[in-house]
């Protein structure tokens, strides 16, 4: 049981490929790289953060972060670079504001047009199936309802 306990903490604790000689010596400056990173994507694994990710590619972008930060640029001033150098892909959370702001409406908006037309069709099929019926059809309906 202890096993089991221990391999599901495991499995719910995020896993942290950041290497030892990755981390600097400045705690609060780690810590704001660790902040700016866990919204980074990692190009290579596509949905894990930079913090995340062991690929090569991974590794280069949390030590240019912690360059920046050395540096002395601020989070914003980081995140600009990044943005710059790879595209809006490479956040996890892209803003929800210009082109964005399609994408992020578009889902919601097309689930309710599809409501609507689904509604649409299966309240007209009744009325339909009703009045698809020739008269001597109704009559013999009639008739066999009445037996």
């Amino acid at each position: 049981m202890i096993r089991i306990f221990a391999i599901l903490m495991m499995l719910a604790s995020p896993a942290v490929a950041v290497e030892p000689d990755e981390i600097l010596d400045d705690p609060a400056l780690e810590q704001r790289a660790r902040d700016i990173s866990s919204g980074l994507r990692c190009t290579v694994c596509q949905n894990e953060s930079i913090d995340e990710s062991s690929a090569p590619v991974a590794r280069d972008l949390r030590l240019l972060v912690r360059e920046r930060l050395v540096a002395g640029e601020s989070d914003e001033e980081v995140l600009a670079y990044v943005v710059d150098r790879f595209g809006e892909y490479v956040l996890l959370r892209p803003d929800a504001r210009g082109a964005n702001l399609l994408l992020w409406l578009a889902a919601p908006v097309l689930f309710a047009v599809a409501l609507f037309v689904g509604w649409r069709v299966i309240r007209r099929r009744p009325a339909q199936a009703k009045d698809s019926l020739s008269d001597e059809e109704k009559a013999r309906l009639e008739e066999l309802l009445r037996q």
